[in-house]
């Protein structure tokens, strides 16, 4: 494979991985028939107004609200599209999930309820708990953001704080039978942490939140330690107001990921999974990967198929800078460093969300010729990584991967790809 077809092989890896996780391919799959009687559609996340879409698209009109991220916005016949902040929440999103739970209210036995739920529900439903403000949220939500805790964390504390997660959502709907479809963006795919598990029960205790806030030394607002002291909301295993709820997760980063490896195997590349549910520290996780397409760069003949390292998960960025401090492009900085310009040797690493911490970019790809051309242009990798500034770096080189809202989100996409050396 010649070098100036590489980086074009890995994005379409990457848009490939994103159309396996499109809602208007996957959700028809998912729905029973439409049932009689009353039907309700709610739900939140970054995919959650084009799984409505997809919705109205099998079963035509309904009734229902969904809060999507602001730009995620599609156009639904019956079902109201709310967009609201995300990361960090705002009032948008807590009038509009007020309005959601009051149309759960009051509902029997006899109703049915869809909910649509995706990454970035979190941070879009939004109702704290007695006693804390939303601007209180929206403090624990960017101390959390900037602390490099891994997302089930993040999300034990924010079911502790909400009216809504960790099964209150659900519960909210009870007598009605309620069909919960997912799209995960956590490692392992457990239910109970996508979106932090509105419609699923969850056994953590206030204690474990309170964990949280000392492990990664959260300084937050009195009031929050105040809520936390106090009983939680959050449903137990085995409530009787979840007995009619079904969890059912719809896609997930191992399907996006086998969708990559089949277009990198028809390319002729010979695939290596490293695991769909990878954690860590996103410069940590470069430094491993770089030095194991190093180890298979320096075993490979020049008449041996490329090899492609392909991983997922949710890599975290401890923020010490003033830069945004995206995982996908720390991670692509980081590699890049570690390579050292090693030949042969190409990677991206994006979200397949198309947002790549707080900026609206999905991430970035390297080469051989990374760290040279930044050189030639007067960029500091090494500051710049410890600025956490790696956006910044790729948008001077031209390198940057953007993609727009992708309507989707089943995490992060890794892909380093090695190619033997030229024959003699």
């Amino acid at each position: 494979m010649p070098q100036d077809n590489a980086q074009p092989l890995l994005r379409r890896l990457f848009h490939q991985a994103v159309a396996a996780a499109d809602p208007m391919r996957i959700v028809a799959a998912h729905l029973p028939p439409r049932p009689a009687g009353r039907v309700l559609v709610v739900g939140a996340g970054k995919a959650s107004a084009r799984m409505a879409e997809a919705v109205e698209a099998a079963w035509g009109p309904c009734e229902g609200l969904v809060i999507t991220r602001y730009g995620h916005a599609r156009p639904c016949r019956g079902i109201a599209i709310v967009e609201a902040a995300h990361p960090v929440p705002d009032t948008a999103g807590e009038v509009a999930t007020r309005r959601l739970l009051g149309l759960l209210a009051g509902l029997k036995a006899e109703d049915f309820v869809l909910v649509l739920i995706s990454g970035g529900a979190s941070a879009l439903l939004v109702a704290p708990v007695e006693g804390v403000t939303l601007a209180e949220k929206q403090a624990v939500n960017a101390a959390l953001l900037a602390s490099g805790a891994p997302i089930d964390r993040m999300n034990t504390l924010r079911k502790h704080l909400s009216r809504v997660k960790g099964g209150q959502l659900a519960a909210a709907a009870f007598p009605a039978r309620v069909l919960c479809l997912m799209i995960s963006d956590v490692p392992g795919d457990d239910p109970a942490f996508i979106g932090s598990g509105p419609t699923v029960a969850d056994a953590s205790t206030p204690a474990e939140a309170q964990d949280v806030l000392a492990h990664w030394n959260l300084q937050v607002p009195a009031s929050v330690h105040a809520a936390l002291a106090r009983p939680s909301g959050v449903i137990a295993p085995g409530d009787p107001r979840l007995a009619r709820v079904e969890n059912r997760i719809i896609a997930a980063p191992a399907q996006s990921l086998a969708a990559a490896a089949e277009v990198a195997r028809a390319a002729g590349c010979t695939v290596h999974l490293l695991g769909d549910a990878l954690e860590g520290e996103a410069r940590e996780v470069a430094a491993a990967q770089a030095a194991e397409a190093q180890r298979i760069a320096a075993s490979l003949r020049p008449q041996e198929a490329p090899v492609l390292l392909l991983s997922g998960g949710e890599l975290t960025v401890t923020r010490r800078g003033t830069g945004i401090g995206g995982p996908n492009a720390e991670f692509c900085l980081a590699l890049a460093m570690a390579l050292q310009g090693a030949p042969g040797i190409h990677a991206l690493a994006c979200d397949t969300d198309g947002v790549d911490g707080a900026a609206e970019v999905a991430g970035a790809v390297i080469g051989p010729d990374t760290l040279p051309r930044a050189k030639a242009q007067g960029l500091d990798p090494a500051a710049t990584l410890a600025a956490n500034d790696a956006h910044s770096f790729f948008a001077a080189l031209g390198d940057q991967v953007i993609t727009g809202p992708t309507l989707t989100n089943v995490n992060d996409f890794r892909a380093i790809l090695i190619l033997p050396p030229a024959k003699p």
